[in-house]
């Protein structure tokens, strides 16, 4: 966070930059994910008094379109006044400005339980659940299949060799620290465990709607232009689920899928399927 007297000394690009940072800090303080010794600190100035600062600072900004000024007017006559929602207003506004648009996978997630003092979390999650991703090449799509596992209570993700690296930048931020509190392990298929049924995600099997999940397993999801191989499906002795689609394209992105899929998986493992 930036004294706003200081921001109003700084000039062009480098203020819209700093201005933000802001904001996305804000957004994170706001949301209750700020990491510890980045939140909000100006003790002298409540948190919403600094927020209208910094939205009357991006108002002056001779480059802000018409449109988005008439936006941010109206959030801060807004009752009540809407703290998070303007800070990502105002941070959206500025990089169009500057140039550079938030990328798909910058998500600020919504408060969850964090660690305090003292007090050990232990993840949540369905024993014997699993999930095998065979060469997905997309560091953003793998990092969204882990947030979605995590999220779902996955208890293990497996990589065949050549999936991407789930270390890469693209991976951990999509990941939204997912990859650090899933367990996860690269593994040739072959190398499955051999106690588990194994059902592949793919075109051509039985509807998501009258396929019956298995009270543990391992489902397979294929990379993003080939689909499953040829011997992970034969390694599929459960079965082949598929979602019905009815577009032109008939496609969806593999995490997309893959969270649709997770749903219905775990609706069944609850009784809370309709």
């Amino acid at each position: 966070m930036i004294d706003p007297s200081k921001l109003f000394q700084l000039k062009g690009g480098q203020k819209r930059r700093k201005l933000a940072l802001c904001f996305g800090a804000l957004e994170r303080d706001i949301a209750g994910i700020a990491e510890k010794g980045t939140g909000y600190n100006f003790r002298a100035l409540p948190r919403e008094e600094y927020t209208k600062k910094l939205v009357k600072i991006v108002l002056e900004d001779p480059k802000l379109p018409p449109d988005a000024a008439e936006e941010l007017n109206g959030l801060l006559s807004d009752e009540p006044f809407d703290e998070r929602r303007i800070c990502n207003c105002a941070r959206n506004h500025l990089l169009r400005i500057i140039g550079t648009f938030p990328a798909e996978w910058d998500l600020v997630i919504a408060p969850h339980l964090q660690e305090e003092a003292g007090m050990t979390l232990h993840r949540n999650f369905f024993p014997g659940i699993r999930v095998y991703a065979e060469d997905i090449r997309s560091p953003f799509n793998l990092g969204s299949i882990f947030r979605t596992a995590e999220a779902m209570g996955v208890e293990k993700l497996y990589l065949s060799p050549f999936c991407t690296n789930p270390e890469h930048p693209r991976a951990i931020r999509s990941g939204m620290g997912c990859i650090e509190t899933l367990g996860w392990e690269r593994k040739k298929l072959d190398d499955l465990p051999a106690d588990l049924p194994v059902f592949a995600l793919e075109t051509g099997g039985t509807p998501l709607d009258e396929f019956r999940f298995p009270e543990k397993g391992i489902c397979i999801l294929g990379s993003e232009e080939l689909g499953i191989s040829p011997q992970a499906l034969a390694r599929a002795d459960y079965g082949r689920v598929s979602i019905p689609l009815r577009g032109l394209k008939a496609s969806l992105n593999v995490g997309v899928a893959f969270g649709i899929l997770m749903q219905k998986w775990i609706d069944a493992l609850t009784g809370s399927a309709a």
